[in-house]
Order: C-alpha cells, then structure tokens, then sequence
C-alpha cells in the first residue's frame, strides 16, 4: 500500500502521544506530508487560543487551567476533517480527552528510551516548563513511570527511538499500514 493509498483509508484524525521529546511535532509535520495530510499541533493551537506560551499559562493560571484549555482545544480539533495531531506530552494523561480521543481518533504512541528522552529535552530545557528546576533524568523517569502504561492504552505503538525522522517516518507509515491493511482483510474500521 502506497502512502497515498493509505492517506485515502484514513476516516479520522491519527493523533499522536508521547513524552515530551519523542518527537510528535517534527514526526507529525514530516508524517502529514508523506501522506498529504494537514498537521495540527495541539500545544501550539492552545498557545494561539490562549495568545501566550505554554509555560506562560503554566505561571500564570497553573496546571489545571492550562489542561482544561487543552481539552477544549483538542476537542475542537478531533472534529475536523481526518488530519495528524501532535498532542503534548500529558494531553492523553487526561481521562476527559483520553476517552475523546479513543471516540474520535486513532491514537499512536511515540515510544522513545529514557536516555535518548533526556539527551532531546536536554537540548531546549526552556520549552519544557514540568521540567524547570527539576533534575531532569529523574523528572523524566517518574513521568514515564505514570504515564507510560496509560501511553500503552493507544491503539498504536511505534519505537521511534534512533534513527533519523525518516526512518522514524517509515515505521509509522509501516505500522499505519499494516493496521489499515488488517481492518481491511476483517473489514473493520481503521479504529477498531
């Protein structure tokens, strides 16, 4: 199946989840692209919404108010057209907009090891505001340890660990797919 073949069995938004540095936003662009599909990016969607930066409305309004202005965001975004969304790291964390996805999307979690989390976010630590003034392995590691088994709950996974963004690319559009392939064979939905 061409990347072009696959593009036309996409009915619904492909969401993309993960830690933050797992490349979601790069790998979003490239991967939208490959399949000529339009990129959303959830946190810059909200900083547009909110007219300041993410770690602005952390300062400012907090956690709570930062995660309620995200799940509105990103419910506006599950209903347009079938499209690739880069979620930030702790949108799917949320129960309201983890089941929105699950209803609305087909989710795929960017799965990266510890060690190479923490050499990319160690390279714009300013961007990342759960992680200033935190030791940063370890900060990572604990996050990891809560949200990876609910990261495990999305209907894909893909290690786009190594490597550059094209392979990591290719194993998407491979995992992609392979699912669109066997929904087909068992005449399912793309999300089911």
């Amino acid at each position: 199946m061409t990347p072009a073949e696959l593009a036309a069995k996409i009915d619904k938004p492909i969401v993309l989840l993960g830690m933050m540095g797992a490349g979601k936003s790069a790998l979003g662009v490239r991967l939208a692209e490959a399949l000529g599909l339009h990129f959303a990016d959830a946190d810059a969607e909200i900083e547009k919404a909110a007219q300041m930066s993410i770690a602005e409305i952390f300062e400012k309004h907090g956690e709570a108010a930062f995660r309620d202005g995200e799940r509105r965001v990103i419910k506006r975004l599950l209903d347009a057209p079938p499209h690739i969304l880069a979620l930030g790291g702790g949108a799917f964390i949320d129960d309201e907009t983890r089941a929105l996805v699950r209803e609305k999307a087909v989710s795929v979690w960017l799965d990266v090891g510890l060690d190479e989390l923490v050499a990319r976010v160690e390279r714009k630590p300013n961007k990342r505001p759960l992680l200033i003034g935190q030791d940063v392995r370890a900060k990572l590691e604990a996050l990891l340890a809560t949200r990876g088994p609910i990261y495990a709950t999305a209907d894909l996974r893909v290690d786009v660990g190594g490597g550059s963004h094209e392979e990591a690319v290719a194993r998407l559009i491979e995992t992609l797919t392979a699912r669109a392939a066997a929904v087909i064979d068992k005449t399912e939905p793309l999300d089911k």
